[in-house]
């Protein structure tokens, strides 16, 4: 990894999704980035985003809504960015929410830290999805609930979004 991107994930806390997408990263950005298009891959179907919320600076706001197939709600309090880099650096937590500010208790919640990566490679994208955790308990709980399959979704749902929007010419 250059500079920019030195983490060194520590495979007893933290989870790792790595992918070569065949997409230019300046879409891998803008689906991470702008509401009206990450509501239409950021939640493994069959369940969906239906708000989002995205003020792209650090101390800003980071906030979903997803809906499930049978109409469950799932609504947690927004988290914080901590680090934006503009098409090549997204870092938000849970842990906090917008301001810094600590964000509220919830016993059956799941602080992590994400830090997103984006690397150009020719016309595609080295994309790197790294889950940090306060403790191996909770890595395990997120991996238990499907971390890789679910994050492996929604990155295939993104990469077919971009595929849309450069036949569309976008």
């Amino acid at each position: 990894m250059t500079a920019t991107h030195a983490y060194d994930p520590d495979p007893t806390r933290d989870l790792v999704l790595e992918r070569e997408v065949d997409v230019p990263v300046r879409l891998v950005w803008a689906a991470w980035t702008r509401p009206e298009h990450l509501v239409k891959w950021f939640t493994p179907a069959p369940w969906q985003t239906v708000a989002c919320e995205i003020d792209l600076r650090p101390g800003g706001r980071f906030k979903t809504v997803m809906r499930g197939p049978e109409g469950q709600t799932f609504d947690e309090p927004p988290g914080c960015y901590l680090e934006v880099v503009p098409e090549r650096k997204l870092v938000w937590t849970s842990a906090l929410g917008p301001g810094f500010r600590p964000a509220p208790y919830q016993p059956d919640g799941l602080p992590f830290t994400a830090v997103l990566l984006f690397e150009p490679r020719g016309a595609g994208t080295r994309y790197t999805a790294i889950a940090l955790h306060p403790s191996a308990d909770l890595r395990e709980r997120h991996a238990a609930m499907g971390f890789h399959d679910g994050w492996g979704k929604a990155t295939d749902q993104l990469v077919a979004w971009a595929r849309a929007e450069l036949a569309a010419g976008r």
